[in-house]
């Protein structure tokens, strides 16, 4: 495996995104390629994704129990170590003080040196597609809590009365990028990807339809198949000791 990563201890990584299956979806293989390294990753998630559903039947509630169990299986087939949900309203994020301050504490709970979540910046992915607000809204919440909150003593002072000290992360990795810079190469975990993918039984369908298609579109973008996933990393510079 080539390890662009260029990573020379285990690291403790923590993917902080909107919704149940967002982690599976944007960086499923690569979270597979970490796992496998030896790295220990978390999700925080936003929110349940209470509106993941066609059937109007459901209720919120109903939606969100589905979701929880599905993406608590997918972090089980993958090796996540833990998921943590919290209960903002699913297309209603909106990244104000109360939310930085929620992300900070579980940032310096879980103390990552890697932290991985959404480009803030992407709104339009492509000519046929809006990027979801809950997706970019929770990039930039994640953002604004890593720099300057997280590592200064002096925001959320309250937060350290609770147990939870300042902690500074040595990277930002974001998915869903139209900027990248860091290119994995994750082929090698592809079927891994899918497999995780189809424990989200309620979002993907006929799940031998799902994986067709999956497969298909890896197909058409290059002529030898393979799997890549793209993030644009951000490497914070540390003062010399």
């Amino acid at each position: 495996m080539d390890y662009v990563e260029g990573w020379d201890s285990k690291k403790e990584i923590l993917v902080v995104l909107a919704h149940p299956d967002d982690p599976e979806f944007f960086l499923g293989g690569t979270i597979a390629r970490w796992i496998a390294a030896g790295h220990t990753v978390r999700y925080v998630l936003l929110t349940q994704g209470d509106k993941g559903a066609k059937d109007v039947t459901l209720t919120a509630r109903d939606i969100s129990s589905i979701r929880i169990k599905e993406q608590q299986a997918a972090c089980d087939y993958l090796g996540v170590s833990s998921v943590d949900f919290m209960d903002y309203e699913d297309g209603y994020l909106v990244p104000d003080l109360e939310m930085r301050k929620k992300v900070v504490r579980y940032i310096r709970k879980y103390r990552p040196q890697i932290l991985v979540t959404c480009d803030p910046t992407n709104i339009f992915p492509s000519a046929q597609y809006i990027n979801h607000p809950d997706h970019r809204y929770a990039g930039q919440v994640v953002v604004d809590a890593v720099f300057p909150a997280a590592g200064n003593p002096f925001f959320f002072t309250e937060l350290i009365d609770e147990g939870y000290p300042p902690h500074e992360v040595e990277e930002v990795w974001m998915s869903l990028t139209n900027q990248p810079d860091v290119t994995l190469d994750v082929t090698e975990f592809m079927s891994i990807k899918l497999e995780a993918l189809k424990h989200h039984a309620s979002q993907i369908g006929d799940p031998v339809e799902f994986e067709k298609r999956m497969r298909g579109r890896v197909e058409e973008e290059a002529e030898q198949p393979k799997l890549e996933e793209v993030f644009r990393r951000i490497k914070f510079r540390r003062a010399e000791a």
